[in-house]
Parts: C-alpha cells; structure tokens; sequence
C-alpha cells in the first residue's frame, strides 16, 4: 500500500522548487486536487510521487 504526495514545481522539475500541495491515498484524488486547486500551468509542472508506507528512502 501506497501513499501519493503532490508537488507542485518549476518546468525543469528542480528538488529545490517543489511545494507541497497534499498527501492522498490514490492518483486519482491528487490530481483532482491538482485541477480544482488550479496547479497547472504554462510555466509549472505537477508531479505525483508515489511512496511505500514504512519505508526509510530519500523523497
């Protein structure tokens, strides 16, 4: 079981620009989230990571 944590970030996808929008617990609901909170755009990129629960892993 997994966890889905939506980014929001630059257009070349930096570590360093990503903000945090949300932790869900399907890829369907984050990138509703994405749509309704409108995260999308011309020079921005959304970005679901999917995470295993009790894991020990750089993000």
């Amino acid at each position: 079981m997994g966890i889905f944590i939506l980014y929001q970030t630059d257009k070349w996808k930096s570590k360093a620009s990503r903000i945090c929008f949300g932790i869900f617990d399907s890829r369907i609901k984050a990138m509703e989230s994405a749509k309704w909170n409108d995260l999308y755009s011309y020079n921005c990129e959304v970005v679901i990571i999917e995470l295993t629960i009790n894991e020990f892993e750089e993000i």
